[in-house]
């Protein structure tokens, strides 16, 4: 039987260390006007020209494959159809209703009603004068956040119960 070969043990070699390297003088930079722009090389490149020959690189069937479907003009399935498998929108359950017409209340606290002028009626237009709403036609409603220093009488606007107290804690007036 022959006997097994030594494995002879190296000394790992010390790398070369690397030499400092000397700073590159950083290039002077030209003066630019509107006449010496230009692009920088390379981010812009030409359109690809589909089916002219074999030679492009995209000729023949021009990038859409074999034949069928999609390979057409105008040859795209619809939005969520998943290829005669039962979608999701009809997979899932249905509940309830969304009103497509609800018009969310525009809200205002009572702390800018401070920006109205003295003795003013608060009612939508004012409201849209002051810059406190967008849409005079559209709800509005009167919440409660912040204090009221003077007397207000309000018309025409949704008031919840915060706000209503503590206009009338102010001797403000609201009617319906």
């Amino acid at each position: 039987m022959a006997k097994p070969k030594a494995k002879i043990k190296t000394k790992p070699r010390p790398r070369p260390k690397a030499k400092p390297r000397a700073k590159a003088p950083s290039p002077e930079l030209p003066h630019i006007t509107l006449s010496t722009l230009r692009r920088p090389p390379g981010s812009h490149r030409a359109r690809i020209r589909k089916g002219r020959g074999p030679g492009s690189g995209i000729g023949k069937t021009a990038g859409r494959g074999g034949k069928g479907q999609t390979a057409r003009q105008g040859g795209k399935v619809r939005p969520g159809f998943e290829g005669g498998q039962m979608p999701l929108i009809r997979r899932i359950p249905k509940r309830g209703f969304t009103n497509p017409f609800k018009q969310p209340a525009q809200v205002v606290n009572v702390r800018h009603l401070g920006q109205l002028a003295e003795g003013v009626e608060v009612t939508p237009d004012t409201l849209f004068g002051a810059g406190l709403v967008r849409r005079p036609d559209r709800p509005i409603k009167l919440l409660g956040m912040g204090d009221v220093q003077r007397k207000f009488s309000v018309k025409g606007v949704t008031v919840s119960a915060s706000a209503r107290s503590k206009i009338e804690q102010a001797g403000g007036t609201i009617a319906s």
